[in-house]
């Protein structure tokens, strides 16, 4: 397949293509509202069934929910406890797709253990458990991904966690789930989805759906927030996706139906990976929810909460308390206690809790315990909940509804499409030693390239034959080359430093100066990509550096309230337009005092 890149230029085309279906003949089919990884796995899902697709974002791709996960690909152990046992057997067929099938390049295989305090009963227990989780997996129709679980003696878990404190468990039982880049998942997912004949627009807000007389949506007003243009957009059907947004986009259609979802906080804190000795994962319980120490490159991964979010949409940060809270629990079974002197970086995410029922008026199918999917209207499809490791189901689902008889004629077919740098993997897993040894690249680093990008490699190496400088480590962020850094905007659709600092790369969580010493170094390499005079390059800058302050303070405030006011200081690279007015001034611009609100976007 031709791998199209996501570049400034292509998002021009995108954003051209929406002005035209406005005009005679140019009406899409679906355009999707939210680039997370459910609008993004609808935009391929519809596009590969043949149907004239655009998929908009208000702000960066995955930058909400999608970005800021557990980065665990996983079937839900935690769901046999409550029998269900099609959800698990779902999200472990869809777990070993991605594994072998659809991104064996992002999707990687991590163990965990699950520590025993009894060694009979427990044990007993919980083997029997975690077996039958192998033994749905087994069951999916595919060969194995995974190996089969292990019972270790406490011997055998502290060879394999040194750290993990003696007292802790007599025992363990040793299983395997899989981790993932989200944010990488989500832009390869809408790159895939542009090779195939997408449109794709991030920074571009629906601020308005068009509606008929009899109240069907026909389509959206969407506001290109780079310009401040507003662009009419006819669609056959819009399909909302946007998460944590879901009621504020559904009430743009003017009805009173739709889905319910509150929002739910989780946070993750980032720890080097020498503070603790470990070479796999633990899974444990705790009071409130599970607690995963998940093995990450470089670092270890820690979390997560789930408390009730009740403050604005775009931006929840960990408080101090948070932090302590995870902290806390890990200490229980380590044995050299974490310090927040120990952690490099934080992260908070909302979850789409979907609550019962629909409003009144609403068409819709519950088709899993986790995610529904709705009509509050004619034209207007709402899909809720859900997680990521079966954003492919939820695609599909959101589109039969939304085609409704057409879907027997027009299956998805996402099963069976691999993403962009899956197809020829193997082959260039083979040539890596012979890459490596060119570009003076050694084993980690060349891992790491691959597990980014995959077969894309080539076009790394392509623009490091171009500049051979770009083959080598940044400065102060040795953990990328600068090839990475251009290649964000020139491939990846970068339009802002921001976006590369937070979902290009991981630098604003990986180190503990959220990347601010790398920013003049990365600034210089994005500059002539994206057409940045001196102005726009300082005030980028800037722009970034005041995110970075404001999440620290917040970091250290002891609630979500006070949290919140700090965060919210530093103001947006590309500031959302306040929705719930009837109409949208075409005039009004992206960070004029009216473009400031913090109401949630639609497209997000």
């Amino acid at each position: 397949m031709r791998t199209a890149p996501l570049t400034a230029q292509a998002r021009q085309d995108a954003l051209a293509a929406l002005r035209r279906s406005s005009e005679g003949g140019g009406e899409l089919d679906v355009l999707v509202v939210g680039g997370g990884v459910t609008g993004a796995g609808i935009a391929l899902d519809a596009v590969t069934r043949g149907l004239s697709t655009a998929v908009v974002e208000a702000q960066d791709w995955a930058s909400g929910t999608s970005s800021r996960s557990s980065k665990l690909v996983h079937g839900g152990l935690r769901y046999l406890q409550m029998l269900d046992f099609h959800l698990v057997r779902e999200a472990l067929t869809e777990r070993d797709l991605l594994i072998t099938r659809i991104a064996p390049h992002l999707v990687k295989p991590v163990s965990f253990l699950y520590p025993l305090e009894n060694r009979v009963w427990e044990r007993a227990y919980v083997g029997a458990g975690v077996a039958l989780y192998d033994t749905l997996a087994s069951v999916s129709g595919t060969r194995r991904a995974m190996p089969i679980h292990q019972h270790l003696t406490r011997k055998g878990m502290e060879r394999l966690f040194p750290d993990l404190r003696h007292d802790a468990a007599v025992g363990a039982v040793r299983y395997w789930d899989a981790s993932v880049d989200d944010a990488r998942l989500v832009e390869t997912l809408v790159r895939t989805a542009v090779s195939y004949g997408a449109h794709a627009a991030s920074r571009t807000q629906v601020v308005g759906l068009e509606t008929t007389a009899g109240g069907a949506v026909t389509g959206a007003r969407v506001q290109d927030l780079e310009t401040g243009e507003v662009i009419p957009v006819r669609a056959r059907q819009v399909i909302n996706a946007t998460g944590v947004w879901t009621e504020q986009t559904e009430s743009l259609a003017g009805s009173e139906g739709g889905l319910r979802v509150l929002a739910s906080k989780g946070i993750h804190i980032v720890v080097p990976r020498q503070r603790i000795e470990g070479n796999t994962g633990l899974i444990l319980q705790t009071e409130k929810s599970v607690l995963f120490i998940i093995p990450w490159s470089r670092y270890w991964v820690i979390g997560t909460t789930d408390t009730p979010w009740e403050q604005e949409l775009t931006h929840p940060v960990a408080t101090s308390a948070d932090i302590d809270y995870v902290i806390d629990h890990a200490n229980q079974v380590l044995s050299r206690p974490l310090t927040r002197d120990d952690v490099i970086g934080t992260w908070a995410g909302l979850r789409p809790l979907l609550q019962p029922g629909t409003k009144e008026g609403t068409s819709s199918a519950k088709v899993s315990r986790e995610h529904t999917v709705a009509s509050p209207t004619p034209g207007l499809t709402v899909i809720a909940g859900g997680k990521l490791t079966t954003y492919r189901v939820m695609a599909k689902d959101a589109v039969d509804f939304a085609l409704g008889s057409r879907a027997t004629t027009l299956p998805s077919i996402t099963h069976e499409v691999p993403l962009v740098g899956a197809e020829g993997l193997r082959v260039v897993q083979r040539q890596s030693r012979a890459i490596a040894a060119r570009y003076g690249w050694d084993r980690p680093r060349m891992d790491h390239l691959l597990h980014r990008y995959g077969s894309l490699l080539q076009e790394l190496t392509d623009l490091c034959d171009e500049r051979p400088e770009l083959a080598r480590p940044l400065q102060h962020a040795p953990a990328y080359i600068g090839a990475e850094i251009v290649y964000a905007a020139s491939h990846e659709g970068a339009l802002h430093l921001d976006d590369v600092m937070m979902h290009r790369t991981r630098l604003n969580y990986e180190q503990s100066d959220k990347g601010v010493g790398a920013l003049d170094e990365i600034a210089d390499l994005l500059a002539p990509v994206l057409g940045w005079d001196d102005a726009t390059r300082r005030r980028e800058i800037e722009a970034y550096v005041a995110r970075a302050e404001a999440e620290d303070a917040a970091a250290a405030e002891p609630d979500d309230a006070s949290a919140e006011r700090v965060r919210l200081r530093a103001a947006d690279v590309a500031p959302l337009v306040p929705l719930g007015d009837d109409d949208v001034d075409p005039g009004t611009k992206p960070g004029s005092p009216a473009g400031r609100g913090t109401s949630g976007p639609a497209g997000t």
